[in-house]
């Protein structure tokens, strides 16, 4: 891999945050103005991971610097707020049209901008695609004047009086705000999270004109990955710093079976120590005892609320009455996430007395064997395709077990979620899994991603399903965990500080 632009960067990885005892210090960072990109955002809309993520981490950032969020105008943002004021014009440019500013502020008083551009964000759907999963064809457009509109705010072209001394930038679609930083000269600096690598924003070399890429970018040392302009390499390439949402992802994104074709950047990235590892966290209404979805509050000396959420999922999943340990399944029905493993899995743990409940979405094939299996196995699983919110967290605070069995997993929520509410995970031992579930002490892990790895961390559950002290003693640990948004906090705002002291 050739040498990449150097940048101010200097820590190692991975980056481990450093807390005190009253939290994050105050520095004379404090206050700066930060512009976090993204394409998701859970107070709006969401399709997966990174829409949690942008609702919780920024509101935590804003107790020390002038936090703002940056999302398109979704049809579902304009929905919830039909009046959405204007605050500045951004130009066509290129192959990309002219948007307006909006602004919202929330009850909480984050600021967030609103890329006000009917033509490319007005439309049913999740945030890539139709309602029936198919990517809108114009994604580069879209993604393209997102990633456009926020360099032009770092430039000075946004709201009067508010300038950005850094871009926090969210995956691939946000990715090329980064080079247009570069292409212009300007030298704000700018981190790219990597919430996971198989997603890259890959278009054909004939988009490079439509969207403002310079030729000579379209190359090894740029924006080109194997004859295709790539969004995220884009992103990767120019950022200051690059984060991941894990130490173990972070290590395993260095090597060919996780890098995704792009290892060889990355281990450029960690060579000059500008690749980090920050743990995400989940928020605090993860709290069995003050919840309102839940059937019935509990918490770590109450298991009849437990029970009573159990009972709950039972007669919902139309699931026989039973004193065997019931297995959840909350997740997108896709091959990263294992959910074949999952499925072959099933036969043995209904016949050791075990029932299953699965909620999600994703690919057709996993959709018809689950409902195949809910048939085949009517009374001891139950699957409901779709996702609801009091649904999963029901489901999270009723089941003995959660099944993860992730090929690879960047960070995951869903495993600490189970673990807040008392459910023992039984995952594979990768990325955000093994820095969050501790092996025998509050889940049980696996090394390999196979039926037979699933099924031995399956039966030790079953084992200590079956000793009510042990079960009781891993539930009560896993509760205890904390799981909350200020240690990432303390990573982001290490290298945030030092981006911004060597500006």
């Amino acid at each position: 891999m050739a040498t990449i632009q150097a940048t101010a960067c200097g820590a190692a990885l991975p980056l481990r945050a450093h807390a005190s005892a009253g939290g994050i210090e105050a520095n004379e960072n404090a206050r700066q103005p930060i512009l976090y990109v993204t394409s998701e955002m859970a107070d709006y809309v969401k399709a997966g991971g990174l829409g949690e993520v942008s609702a919780a981490l920024p509101r935590t950032l804003r107790q020390h610097y002038d936090v703002r969020v940056l999302i398109p105008g979704y049809r579902a943002i304009l929905e919830a707020h039909p009046d959405i004021p204007v605050v500045a014009r951004l130009p066509a440019a290129f192959g990309l049209p002219a948007c307006d500013l909006g602004r919202i502020d929330t009850e909480d008083g984050l600021t967030v901008y609103v890329l006000l551009c009917a033509d490319l964000y007005d439309r049913e759907g999740s945030p890539y695609g139709d309602r029936d999963g198919v990517d809108w064809h114009d994604n580069d457009v879209r993604f393209a004047r997102l990633g456009l509109a926020a360099a032009d705010i770092a430039c000075g072209r946004g709201e009067a009086l508010w300038r950005p001394t850094l871009l926090h930038l969210n995956d691939w679609p946000s990715g090329l705000a980064a080079a247009y930083l570069a292409w212009r000269g300007q030298r704000t600096p700018s981190i790219l999270t990597i919430h996971n690598l198989a997603y890259q924003g890959l278009f054909g070399a004939e988009r490079l004109s439509p969207l403002g890429v310079p030729d000579s970018a379209f190359q090894i040392d740029g924006v080109e990955f194997y004859g295709k302009l790539s969004f995220l390499k884009a992103g990767i390439f120019y950022a200051s710093h690059v984060t991941t949402v894990s130490d173990t992802y972070a290590q395993e994104i260095l090597t060919p079976e996780f890098g995704c074709g792009l290892d060889g950047l990355l281990r450029a990235k960690a060579d000059q120590g500008c690749l980090s590892g920050i743990l995400n966290g989940i928020d605090e209404s993860w709290d069995p005892a003050t919840c309102p979805h839940l059937a019935s509050p509990f918490d770590a000396d109450d298991w009849d609320g437990r029970q009573a959420n159990a009972d709950h999922v039972r007669e919902a999943f139309g699931l026989a009455v039973s004193r065997g340990p019931l297995f959840a399944v909350v997740s997108r029905l896709v091959h990263q996430k294992g959910v074949d493993l999952a499925i072959a899995a099933a036969e043995t743990i209904v016949a050791q007395g075990g029932q299953i409940v699965v909620t999600g979405r994703g690919e057709g094939r996993f959709e018809e064997a689950l409902r195949g299996l809910a048939q085949q196995h009517a009374g001891s699983v139950g699957v409901r395709i779709g996702f609801d919110e009091t649904e999963a967290r029901r489901m999270f605070a009723g089941s003995d077990f959660l099944l993860m069995p992730s090929r690879f997993e960047p960070c995951g929520l869903s495993q600490m979620y189970a673990q807040r509410y008392g459910s023992l995970p039984i995952a594979h031992r990768t990325g955000g899994l093994a820095d969050t579930i501790e092996d025998g002490v509050t889940g049980f892990l696996f090394r390999e991603p196979s039926v037979g790895g699933l099924l031995d961390a399956v039966r030790r559950g079953m084992e200590t399903f079956g000793s009510g002290s042990k079960l009781t003693a891993m539930r009560r640990a896993a509760m205890a965990r904390s799981f909350g948004w200020s240690q990432s906090a303390l990573g982001y705002k290490d290298v945030y500080g030092r981006l911004m002291a060597a500006r």
